[in-house]
């Protein structure tokens, strides 16, 4: 019997629907699975988004001047103690030079000091025996005529006390020439070391054009380039020191205990080495309800604490990346 007309086209246009609702079947099943299954944050994981802050060093010249050299460049390691940069030094060499020589000519000030005060030691001692020689024998004559009258001529007396007196006036002059001569030499000492600390100043300044690296650490900028006119204090090079790269992270309220200064937690970050940790340094003692940097779409803490660590590699991270923390490695997401 001859099949009816039409009935071939009905039986295929049913095919394709039944194969379309098989396909989002298995579609939707398989995106149930993967929400199920995927990487990711689970119930009761402890994860909390941060980044890298730095507190930079930014190094200067206390005395103005011209640029003469710049050792490093932007993005460049150095080691604490490396050269970064000279500014002209003509100025403070030539007061260093002068304040060498003004504390040799009041060195040799001193000496010539000394020589005299030697000098009014001397004069001081023979103007003494002098005196005492006198003295004894006005002393002897005195007591000659006390024990017979007429024994010694007045005139003889009269003389000897004359000696006498003028020898106790050339010691008291004696004595004040020595007291001069020593007050002499303290302002002279006085002034050698006021030269010496114009000899310091100077060398200090002299130093200060040319400062080395306080820490070691990465070069974030450079300020001048060579030939150009610096202002006194005025930074030329900033650096962001290992010892000052942190991880800042907030933590809500309820946990905030949990993290002390010392306590250690993982940090993780896109493209950063596995293992990576960090200690706790600082926690704020007041709360804040929005984080100045959000990096996370999920956070559901209002009222948080900033806290910062120091992480176990700062060589590795950048100020202003993004981290992962979490208590310990296995809570960091999977990437």
């Amino acid at each position: 019997m001859a099949e009816a007309p039409g009935t071939s086209p009905r039986r295929g246009g049913r095919f394709p629907v039944r194969r379309l609702l098989v396909v989002a079947i298995v579609v939707v099943a398989g995106l149930v699975l993967w929400l199920l299954l995927k990487p990711g944050r689970h119930a009761g994981d402890e994860q909390f988004t941060g980044y890298v802050v730095s507190d930079d060093i930014y190094m200067s010249s206390p005395v103005g001047g011209t640029l003469t050299r710049v050792s490093v460049r932007r993005g460049q390691r150095v080691n604490a103690g490396a050269a970064l940069f000279r500014v002209d030094p003509t100025v403070r060499e030539a007061q260093t030079e002068q304040a060498r020589a003004t504390i040799a000519a009041n060195r040799a000030q001193v000496e010539q000091q000394r020589a005299g005060l030697g000098h009014a030691r001397a004069d001081l001692a023979a103007a003494q025996a002098d005196a005492d020689r006198y003295g004894t024998e006005v002393r002897r004559l005195t007591a000659a005529q006390r024990e017979k009258q007429g024994a010694i001529a007045q005139l003889d007396l009269d003389q000897a006390r004359a000696s006498y007196e003028g020898a106790l006036r050339k010691r008291d002059a004696a004595r004040t020439q020595l007291q001069s001569a020593s007050a002499a030499i303290s302002a002279a000492e006085a002034q050698v070391r006021q030269a010496e600390a114009g000899l310091t100043s100077a060398k200090r300044e002299l130093s200060d054009l040319s400062p080395p690296a306080p820490a070691a650490g990465r070069i974030e900028d450079v300020m001048f380039k060579p030939g150009e006119s610096v202002p006194a204090n005025t930074p030329i090079v900033s650096i962001v020191p290992d010892g000052e790269v942190k991880v800042r992270f907030y933590v809500p309220q309820s946990r905030v205990n949990a993290y002390r200064p010392g306590r250690k937690v993982a940090i993780g970050c896109d493209g950063c080495a596995g293992g990576m940790t960090a200690t706790v340094e600082f926690v704020a003692n007041r709360p804040e309800y929005t984080p100045p940097v959000i990096y996370s779409v999920d956070a559901r803490e209002k009222l948080v604490f900033l806290v910062e660590a120091l992480p176990s590699n700062p060589r590795a991270l950048t100020p202003g990346q993004p981290m992962d923390v979490a208590p310990d490695a296995a809570a960091l997401p999977r990437r």
